[in-house]
């Protein structure tokens, strides 16, 4: 039993020298407190996180100034830049990506001027459909209203049918005018976002070409 408690010693012992060589010291850590002691250690010394120590070489000269670790609000002052830096390096990121996007879609004015006319062109043959729509309706309002001229006098004496009808008209007359007036609202977000991607794109065009 003495033997194996001897063993377990010397071990303990070889372990805790291990541990010492794993951690080498790599200088001479050394400050003032705020109560005005020197003091000495061969790694930070928690006593002067508050101020500058200094990090000497096994030789006694100087390797490094070390400042003080910083307050909390400091910390947070200095976390909310470390944000926005990450945050502008990601848009610069983003920035590139959507550059060499548009250059891979865009290679020439010709290819954007295409597609700009084919998506206006879908667009007017929405509209084109729309307002032959309209002439369909408009035809059968003028047949409805010949038919509610015999009740001009009194409206109300016109068959169900035939009023609802009418309302019916009305309102898809509407319906007709406001989807048109989408479509020529879509027209212009359409123009106004090629006109975007050919401004930058004229720059992205000319740094291709080294110009």
């Amino acid at each position: 039993m003495k033997f194996v408690c001897g063993v377990w010693l010397v071990c303990g012992v070889a372990a805790m020298a291990g541990a010492v060589r794993a951690q080498p010291v790599s200088g001479i850590y050394t400050c003032t407190d705020a109560q005005g002691r020197k003091l000495t250690s061969d790694r930070p010394i928690p006593e002067c996180m508050d101020r500058e120590q200094k990090l000497l070489n096994p030789s006694g000269t100087l390797k490094q100034k070390i400042g003080p670790s910083l307050t909390a609000a400091e910390r947070a002052q200095q976390d909310a830049k470390d944000k926005q830096e990450l945050e502008e390096r990601n848009r610069v990121t983003e920035e590139r990506r959507r550059d060499r996007a548009l250059l891979m879609r865009y290679p020439d004015r010709a290819v954007h001027d295409r597609e700009r006319a084919d998506v206006l062109a879908q667009i007017a043959a929405v509209s084109k459909a729309a307002s032959a729509r309209l002439v369909e309706l408009a035809a059968q309002r003028k047949k409805l209203d010949d038919e509610m001229e015999f009740y001009k006098k009194d409206p109300s004496k016109a068959p169900q049918y035939l009023r609802r009808q009418v309302d019916e008209n009305i309102q898809n007359t509407a319906v007709q005018h406001r989807f048109i007036a989408d479509q020529v609202d879509e027209a212009q977000r359409v123009n106004g976002r090629f006109d975007e991607e050919l401004v930058r794109l004229h720059q992205l065009w000319a740094a291709a070409s080294g110009k």
